[in-house]
């Protein structure tokens, strides 16, 4: 149970968002000696996600709640698969090799956001627990360090740490901002199929495929000369993915599109008024599935 006593945090606790994380676009342009997939993605971030709280307490605790909590592994208390308290865990150490205190914690997880469904999820999560952990801690680590740190736990986590705009190569690691990319009104949504990435990969007919190149011009019209090369391979797995994209586009989606390795698909409104709307109807026909109105990050919002 949450205590008082380190003056690092309140009764209240300390809040950090997990935001869902949203692939515009994904090139897979190569692929390494050791495996790994050279990627182009221009990534963006939501304003709704997942939650972490912070606690003081006499001893480390973990617990979750939330719409979708109950798909978690069953160990998702334990240590074995969950990225949050490795990143815990991997934080803690480093710091106290610099004599920084790293008293107990309780986090608590809210999961609001499907399970491996190409939005960020554990990744989302991970960097939330640094960053939130760092603020309950009072700690602070050198930015290189901290991308290193980040790295270990997954290649998505990364751009998730920085949860802004940006354009992410490499297997993940090569972040640049993206300053002039607007604040999107989306519908997000989900048929709670899970997806494997590394079934999705595998599917993959050809690695090699064109990079996104230049960004000039008027975002929307940019944004739908691109592409998911994720997505055909993610289609032929999950037969759901065609319907979800064909339902937001009909909602009068300007691009519709699958985020990640799926299978939540995307589509851009005129409105967040619109987006709303959208969301309110497609919950409406398929209630068991996940629809999601949120604006992005960006300018303008």
């Amino acid at each position: 149970m949450p205590t008082e006593g380190n003056g690092l945090a309140d009764e209240a606790g300390l809040f950090e968002l997990a935001p869902a994380k949203i692939n515009l676009a994904l090139h897979v342009t190569g692929q390494r000696a050791d495996g790994y997939h050279l990627l182009e993605s221009i990534v963006t971030f939501a304003d709704t996600g997942d939650g972490l709280s912070f606690f003081a307490a006499e001893e480390d605790g973990f617990t979750v709640s939330g719409r979708f909590a109950h798909l978690l592994p069953p160990d998702a208390a334990g240590q074995d698969g969950n990225l949050v308290l490795k990143a815990r865990d991997l934080l803690r150490r480093m710091l106290e090799k610099r004599g920084i205190p790293t008293p107990p914690v309780a986090i608590h997880l809210e999961k609001n956001l499907p399970v491996a469904a190409g939005i960020g999820g554990g990744s989302a999560d991970a960097a939330a627990t640094l960053r939130g952990l760092l603020r309950f801690w009072d700690a602070g680590m050198p930015e290189p360090e901290l991308a290193s740190l980040a790295l270990s736990l997954g290649t998505d986590v990364p751009m998730c740490l920085r949860s802004e705009a940006l354009m992410a190569k490499g297997i993940g690691e090569d972040l640049t901002e993206l300053a002039t990319l607007p604040s999107l009104p989306l519908v997000l949504g989900n048929p709670l199929v899970g997806v494997s990435t590394p079934d999705i990969f595998r599917r993959l007919m050809r690695k090699d495929n064109p990079p996104i190149g230049a960004l000039d011009g008027d975002w929307l019209p940019v944004l739908k000369t691109l592409r998911n090369d994720l997505e055909p391979p993610a289609r032929s797995l999950v037969r759901e993915i065609d319907q979800i994209s064909n339902l937001i586009g009909a909602e009068g989606a300007m691009l519709t599109r699958m985020s990640g390795s799926g299978a939540t698909c995307f589509g851009i409104f005129p409105s967040s008024e619109a987006a709303q709307k959208a969301a309110e109807n497609l919950n409406g026909q398929k209630p068991d599935w996940y629809f999601q109105a949120v604006q992005t990050v960006g300018t303008g919002q």
